[in-house]
């Protein structure tokens, strides 16, 4: 069932061990809460990757509302889920900022240009899954290959958190970051599941009060005080023209004062370039294997059968990536987040997903919001993004774990610990003309390529996953 929903008993209790199955709810009263349990889940993490790929958090929220939907009912409402804002993308966004300008509109349209492409790969491989079934998933990209693009794409950010946000002020980058590890490991339910919000929230509350105790800090801001080598004014970032320190409040709220209470976001069309298409395509591997691991979550806390719905989800996601893409917002996934939130409550109606996608369109629909967010001191995002990086990273391993992934074979090592040096360097391959393939694209090519490569010459079948869940 799509739309409409049987009401679960009385619609206002739960005996111990019940659940609300998707196609069920609670009163209407009820299911408000829970879908806005649903956008505090989702929402850290939704609006920091946005901010730390440069692109507008209010699309980005409002989009992702949008995204859910079209999700549901692409799945026929028999697999709950959120869409919000992928981390997986990062990498190859910054790859694309360095190479087309930085933090400009042009970039910007290029950067929601391969997204958009690489949500469109997404939605064929989910059509694929579909008619030929999982397993063609799992021959060409087994776990080891899965769990090594994951882990690049989280470990090949490194250099972000040490070059870019956290000289902006180290101080505050580690006192975010402790804050953030306190919060998650201490608080358990809801606080602990949005730390990283918390923490977040915290460094902006420390950064604000430091302006008014200590006065500016001198730093670095990407794009800001630009000079050549002679120490003149220069208009443009570049080889021979980059961002020096000056003295600059590390919050500046003048974006936020002048920016109205309600009104449309800042929408803009993607531009399409084939070399920024190829530094975003890694990322496809990460979310297939993403949704599949979410969807099979989902299936076995419900106590259904969802394998027929997997090629589905995976579509769904894609045309969500596709959607947001093309105005200007964020790739999507489904959350892992909001998996947590219905184990903890045990209600997996779909309705209070439709709700959380309401109410964060309606988020999307305040610039003054918007604004705020993107405030966020660089040294705030340098303590946050250390952590969720790394968490990316080994969510890699945890892949390997599961499936007991075996690296005495030189066939899995070699061109997994080759590819993922590639990426974390980041290391670049100059190809000819102005292309050229580095970090996290170059690393996930090496990986794959080489493994099935060494696969054949070695002449033996890549063994089969062997998952300890089962």
């Amino acid at each position: 069932m799509v739309l409409g929903w049987t009401r679960h008993g009385d619609g206002k209790h739960l005996a111990p061990g019940e659940v609300v199955r998707p196609d069920e709810r609670l009163s209407w009263p009820r299911m408000v809460g829970f879908g806005a349990q649903h956008v505090i889940a989702m929402f850290g993490a939704t609006f920091v990757f946005p901010l730390v790929m440069g692109l507008d958090p209010n699309v980005a929220v409002m989009m992702s509302g949008v995204a859910t939907i079209l999700f549901l009912l692409i799945v026929k409402g028999k697999v709950p889920s959120y869409l919000g804002t992928s981390a997986s993308f990062v990498g190859g966004v910054l790859a694309i900022r360095a190479a087309y300008g930085g933090d400009t509109a042009g970039a910007d349209a290029i950067v929601t240009g391969a997204i958009l492409v690489a949500g469109f790969v997404l939605a064929l491989a989910g059509l694929a899954i579909h008619f030929l079934g999982v397993q063609i998933i799992h021959r060409v990209f087994p776990p080891v290959v899965t769990g090594a693009v994951v882990m690049l794409i989280g470990f090949g950010l490194a250099y972000v958190v040490a070059d870019v946000y956290w000289p902006q002020d180290h101080w505050v980058a580690l006192v975010t970051m402790l804050v953030t590890f306190l919060v998650i490991v201490l608080f358990k339910g809801f606080v602990g599941r949005i730390g990283v919000l918390v923490g977040l929230i915290a460094g902006f509350v420390l950064s604000w009060v430091l302006d008014k105790a200590a006065g500016p800090i001198t730093s670095v801001l990407p794009g800001a005080n630009l000079r050549d080598a002679a120490g003149a004014s220069c208009p443009a970032e570049g080889t021979y023209c980059v961002a020096t320190a000056f003295p600059h409040d590390r919050v500046n709220f003048d974006s936020v004062a002048s920016a109205p209470w309600f009104g449309v976001p800042d929408f803009h069309a993607p531009d399409f370039k084939t070399s920024a298409v190829l530094l975003v395509l890694p990322a496809v591997i990460a979310l297939i294997a993403e949704n599949i691991g979410h969807v099979k979550a989902v299936g076995e806390m419900t106590g259904t059968d969802v394998d027929p719905y997997v090629g589905r989800a995976v579509v769904a996601d894609g045309v969500g990536t596709m959607v947001a893409s093309a105005v200007g917002g964020s790739p999507t996934t489904t959350y892992a987040e909001n998996i947590g939130v219905m184990a903890a409550t045990k209600v997996y109606s779909t309705a209070a997903y439709y709700i959380a996608a309401i109410i964060a369109i309606l988020f999307g629909l305040c610039p003054k919001f918007g604004a705020l967010v993107a405030a966020t001191p660089g040294g705030v995002l340098g303590g946050v993004t250390v952590i969720l990086y790394g968490m990316i990273g080994l969510l890699g391993a945890k892949i390997w774990i599961e499936n007991r992934v075996d690296f005495s074979d030189p066939v899995n090592m070699v061109p997994i610990g080759a590819g993922i040096i590639l990426a974390i360097g980041p290391v670049s391959h100059f190809i000819g003309g102005d292309f050229t393939l580095e970090g996290i694209a170059l690393g996930t090519i090496v990986v794959l390529g080489g493994y099935h490569l060494l696969r054949a010459i070695a002449g033996r079948p890549a063994r089969p996953a062997r998952s300890e869940a089962g």
